[in-house]
């Protein structure tokens, strides 16, 4: 998911740079060390821009035209394109925002996934919270095409609570979404 238009930052986060490429060049590369059947990437503001970035990648983009109606919109459209289009057992999604997540622990959640147990395999924050990045079995690809809002897919952790587990997240996570997260980011570059 990399469709918002980053208001709180005042440019396209997707393309600050982190280490030696941009905050999505980074996670593309990390959701590519998986070998999973097929990379979606969900454009919306700042397209053009973007894709010229990514567009050497083996990955599909997609435009999602309504990414203003926020990240459960965007959460909706690849839902969607992934279920008319693609025979997969799930779906990992993973933010373009949250560039301390490693392919190892990405790995870690896939490795947890039991295929066709209703599963959704989700990260827990400190603060106890449930979120991205998250592995939903196919099961619940209906649900998620119909989401709405900027909440992404909360309400779908929360009514399925019984069937969540989380993978063990070592080290931090936040998202990056303004310039202070932008400088406190750099300090884990060093």
């Amino acid at each position: 998911m990399a469709a918002g238009s980053s208001s709180r930052m005042g440019e396209p986060k997707q393309l600050l740079q982190w280490k030696e490429v941009t905050l999505i060049e980074d996670v593309i590369t990390k959701v590519l060390q998986l070998n999973t059947t097929k990379t979606i990437v969900v454009l919306g503001a700042n397209e053009d821009k973007i894709t010229s970035k990514i567009k050497s990648y083996p990955i599909e983009i997609i435009h999602n035209i309504e990414w203003k109606k926020g990240l459960g919109n965007s959460i909706a459209f690849g839902a969607n394109r992934i279920h008319k289009n693609y025979q997969v057992d799930g779906v990992l999604i993973v933010l373009a925002d949250q560039p301390l997540i490693n392919t190892s622990y990405l790995k870690a959640m896939i490795d947890l996934f039991k295929v066709n147990k209703e599963q959704i395999i989700a990260t827990k924050y400190k603060n106890g919270e449930m979120g991205v990045p998250v592995l939903f079995d196919k099961c619940y690809f209906e649900e998620l095409s119909s989401i709405e809002g900027d909440k992404g897919a909360k309400e779908i952790l929360r009514k399925y609570s019984n069937s969540v587990n989380t993978a063990k997240l070592e080290g931090d996570i936040f998202d990056i979404d303004t310039e202070e997260d932008y400088e406190k980011l750099k300090g884990f570059n060093r």
